[in-house]
């Protein structure tokens, strides 16, 4: 049976507690949590005669559901940065309903202290600062505005992550973000060992952004662009902050997403609101620039599913054209993104859902660990500055294992 609770708060430590590596989605937000146990279907991946979308192939999935008597099913998983590629949907066994978590105590979540790892970047230092000496070269001949170029740290870890530990540590210090653990099915290119084949592999993080949300014809997108590093310095960590709202290659950034964003939801909805200009909000880790839009559809059939898509890949995580961006980061990133710049969340069968932007997020499988991070290169960015600005978004993902750039490192650079 599938059980859905009324939403009340959840403890974060006792909720962590009933997650189960390999079976268990866990999905927060500062409206609600859910927590799903097992799987009852799956969303199969397509032959080469099925035409029919991603949104009609869940209908599908949800319309098998409710005629079994799951009339409350719920879909949960993640969609991969290219479309073509097999989305990671299912609906669980069970699922539980939760208001925004709790944490009941002031004092910070233990975290583990991992040492004997070894890190490879893909690309490393000097190959990924060519790519963005050749996406602005791209720029000034007008072959397209924008194009975020990302880059991964693959990591050999001495034993498998404790999931539960780490989302705990994510979800205190991102509450007012998108913490999220996903289980995915086997993928044999992430290591070469058979006890790394045989174990469980999820992909987990804690996103700042949101991309959209549904409830009834209310709809919000929350698009973020524009970035730099917090100071641990108040006075310093001020200034960024300032010197980020007023920077015009950082707004230009910004805007040129907001304009994709909204031209984007503009079709289906009878009124949608965007701000003039960006706010300031904050990670641990980060300063963003952000824009909250709201809308109301001019039809409730429309889900949360159909919004996504209609939006993916936002400029945030691609570029701009986005068919000139995508060929880019397909000639010059050195690898696949998967499920990283996607989406993750979950939609209900009243098509009502909450999906965020798949970043500061890894993908761990036993002792292996792929971290992500990226950064959107437009006219005035430097190669070095953009570097540094993914190790800074590194930072999310390492903080919560206990890895940190002071910490020795084995690096092999390719």
């Amino acid at each position: 049976m599938l059980r859905y609770d009324a939403p009340t708060a959840a403890e974060a430590a006792k909720l962590m507690e009933l997650y189960r590596s390999g079976s268990s989605f866990f999905f927060s937000s500062p409206r609600k949590t859910l927590l799903t146990h097992g799987e009852y279907s799956r969303l199969s991946i397509p032959s080469g005669n099925d035409n029919r979308s991603l949104p009609e192939r869940v209908a599908e999935l949800l319309g098998a559901a409710k005629q079994a008597g799951r009339t409350e099913a719920v879909v949960v998983g993640a969609i991969p940065f290219n479309t073509l590629q097999p989305a990671n949907l299912f609906i669980p066994l069970t699922a539980q309903w939760y208001d925004s978590l709790q944490f009941t105590t002031g004092e910070a979540p233990e975290r583990p202290q991992i040492s004997g790892y070894e890190v490879q970047p893909v690309p490393g230092p000097t190959q990924f600062k060519q790519g963005v000496d050749r996406v602005l070269e791209l720029i000034r001949q007008d072959v397209l505005q924008k194009a975020v170029l990302s880059r991964t740290l693959y990591i050999h870890l001495p034993q498998a992550l404790q999931i539960p530990q780490i989302l705990y540590h994510l979800a205190y210090y991102h509450a007012h973000g998108y913490t999220f653990a996903v289980p995915l099915l086997p993928e044999l290119s992430l290591s070469t060992s058979p006890d790394a084949i045989a174990s469980t592999r999820t992909l987990f993080g804690a996103s700042p952004e949101l991309l959209v949300t549904k409830k009834g014809l209310r709809i919000q997108a929350n698009p973020l662009a524009g970035s730099a590093a917090r100071s641990e310095d108040p006075v310093e960590d001020e200034r960024r902050a300032a010197a980020l709202l007023s920077s015009a290659k950082d707004r230009y950034e910004h805007a040129v997403v907001i304009d994709a964003v909204a031209a984007a939801l503009q079709p289906y909805c009878s009124k949608l609101d965007v701000p003039p200009g960006p706010s300031l909000i904050q990670t641990k880790a980060m300063w963003h620039l952000s824009t909250e839009i709201n809308g109301v559809l001019k039809d409730d059939a429309v889900t949360s599913l159909d919004l996504a898509l209609a939006m993916h890949p936002t400029p945030a995580i691609c570029g701009t054209p986005s068919d000139a961006a995508r060929n880019v980061i397909q000639e010059i990133e050195p690898f696949d993104r998967g499920f990283y710049s996607g989406a993750v969340g979950w939609l209900d069968a009243n098509g009502d859902g909450e999906w965020a932007v798949t970043i500061r997020c890894a993908e761990t499988e036993g002792q292996f660990m792929r971290v992500f991070a990226g950064a959107g290169i437009v006219t005035g960015s430097d190669a070095d500055a953009e570097l540094a600005e993914t190790s800074a978004k590194f930072r999310t993902i390492l903080a919560a294992m206990g890895l940190n750039e002071q910490q020795p490192m084995t690096l092999k650079e390719e």
